[in-house]
């Protein structure tokens, strides 16, 4: 069956839409009768995704299972639910769990289809008048990718996204099943949102809220709510607190005494699946480490560079901060990137060369930057790769600009390469159509480039992703990446899939040792 897609313009604060916003009539769970299809009988067979499940009554499990199997017919009083495609076993299970569970941090890896999960959750207890109300709260880049999923898996339920000149007092008084906001509206029209009781409240990408004292986490903490659900890939990235802020979403404030106290709760609230786990059939993603050496120009620049630094900072003497040292930081690796003098770039030699085969066995590409710039960053890439017809996608675009840049990309063959400011691209795309990804200089957090990789290496992937991290040698990008390692797999040890920030996680002494202060 086709189901009609509604369009609209993010330019104005709502669209058109094809169905119409009362809901068929009430279901019950419990009347459900179902059919099961052949594929769902294969499904029942892949049952990784439901080992990491909670304890749960069986009967109640099974039942929500069989309701959640796709394509699936429903008949109950006249309604009929069905879903579009078929859902893998795991994402069942992530629905059933969802459903029953007042808070949860839904913790899969990325690009297992964390939004399908919450859409699906939330549109059965539409369904079965168990909610009146959603509001979902998500990084402003992918409000329309929620708009998107939305309509395709949500088709009775009508749509209002929080956007637009302030005041918008109107758009959260018009009649709505789903509200999609950015954190930073959220925050401007707090007062608005207090004025509900929501059925339930989704943090979409929630390690936005582990600074507990940001205004941001302070908001979505005051929001009342009958389930609270938060996405996230990463959940740790930095230290327990970002998980502690998380757990104060998700349960409200409680004092956590102990690691143990902190792990003990996320027994009892995380789901989390890693792809490995659920989706064997999903190509693997390999990752190198290229090590270059500098161009004679480009390295006497940067050994310039650190030496008049290094004596800058020696003479701060007792004045001395970790905010000194990282500018000098940021500055040697953009020399890293490319000598402003005389235009020597390493790096993007040695891109250009390894996308010239590439390009010619079919191949497309994801470039990934820190800066966005025309010295150091993505403007810097797409004037060197000019050949490869690249598009650019950073934060300074429109979100009008930026959907177009990311269509273009998956619908016109002839740009192979789509270069993307690391915050701006690295979460919430969907570039399957991309199979190599590089990484022109390293983020402080390890997480954020496995983000970054997982716009590619995710469902549709057809191809194993092979993504490239380039380290010059004999830079400050060689001793970074050597410390990073270690502090990783220090944490990797206490739990899984943790992440890194290198102001947060390096202690002044270690950052002082980069430079032998």
């Amino acid at each position: 069956m086709n189901w009609p897609v509604p369009q609209w313009d993010l330019r104005a604060p709502t669209w058109c839409e094809p169905h119409p916003w009362k809901l068929p009539r009430a279901v019950s769970l419990s009347l459900f009768r179902f059919q099961k299809t052949d594929s769902a009988d294969k499904r029942e067979e892949e049952s990784a995704g439901s080992r990491s499940l909670p304890q749960h009554d069986d009967d109640l499990l099974k039942r929500l299972m069989s309701v959640l199997q796709a394509p699936l017919f429903l008949d109950c009083q006249g309604s009929v639910v069905e879903w579009p495609f078929p859902l893998l076993a795991y994402q069942q299970a992530g629905i059933a769990t969802l459903m029953r569970s007042p808070q949860l941090l839904l913790a899969d890896d990325m690009g297992l289809g964390k939004t399908i999960q919450a859409i699906g959750a939330m549109r059965m207890l539409f369904l079965s008048r168990q909610i009146e109300s959603a509001l979902v709260v998500c990084p402003s880049s992918v409000l329309r990718q929620w708009a998107r999923e939305l309509a395709i898996w949500g088709r009775e339920l009508s749509t209002v996204v929080m956007a637009g000149p302030f005041p918008r007092r109107a758009l959260w008084r018009r009649p709505a099943h789903v509200r999609l906001v950015s954190y930073e509206t959220l925050r401007s029209d707090l007062q608005l949102a207090l004025r509900t009781d929501w059925g339930v409240l989704v943090l979409d990408e929630a390690s936005r809220i582990k600074n507990r004292e940001a205004s941001v986490a302070q908001a979505c903490k005051r929001l009342t709510a009958q389930r609270r659900w938060a996405l996230t890939g990463t959940p740790l990235e930095n230290s327990l607190e970002d998980v502690i802020s998380i757990l104060e979403f998700l349960g409200g404030p409680r004092a956590f005494q102990s690691r143990s106290q902190v792990l003990d709760r996320l027994r009892e609230v995380q789901l989390r699946r890693r792809k490995e786990e659920v989706l064997r059939q999903l190509p693997p993603r390999l990752v190198r480490e290229v090590e270059i050496e500098l161009g004679p120009a480009q390295m006497r620049a940067y050994l310039a560079a650190e030496q008049s630094g290094v004596v800058q900072l020696r003479a701060q003497g007792p004045a001395l901060r970790v905010t000194h040292i990282l500018e000098l930081v940021t500055r040697l690796k953009q020399i890293c990137n490319r000598d402003p003098v005389s235009g020597e770039s390493a790096k993007l030699d040695d891109l250009a060369v390894r996308l010239e085969v590439l390009v010619a066995e079919g191949h497309r590409a994801l470039v990934f930057s820190q800066f966005t710039d025309a010295q150091f960053g993505v403007g810097l890439v797409c004037q060197a790769l000019e050949r490869f017809r690249p598009l650019a996608y950073t934060g300074s675009m429109s979100a009008a600009q930026r959907s177009q840049a990311t269509d273009r990309f998956l619908q016109e063959p002839a740009h192979r390469v789509l270069v993307l400011s690391l915050r701006a691209g690295g979460v919430g795309l969907n570039l399957q159509s991309a199979s190599y990804v590089f990484h022109l200089d390293r983020w402080w957090n390890p997480a954020i480039e496995e983000q970054a990789d997982s716009r590619a290496h995710r469902m549709g992937q057809q191809h194993p992703v092979h993504a490239f991290r380039y380290v010059c040698l004999g830079t400050i990008e060689e001793r970074i990446a050597s410390v990073l390692r270690s502090k990783r797999a220090l944490f990797e040890e206490i739990i899984d899939d943790v992440s890194l920030d290198l102001a947060a996680n390096l202690t002044e002494a270690e950052l002082r040792s980069l430079f032998r202060l």
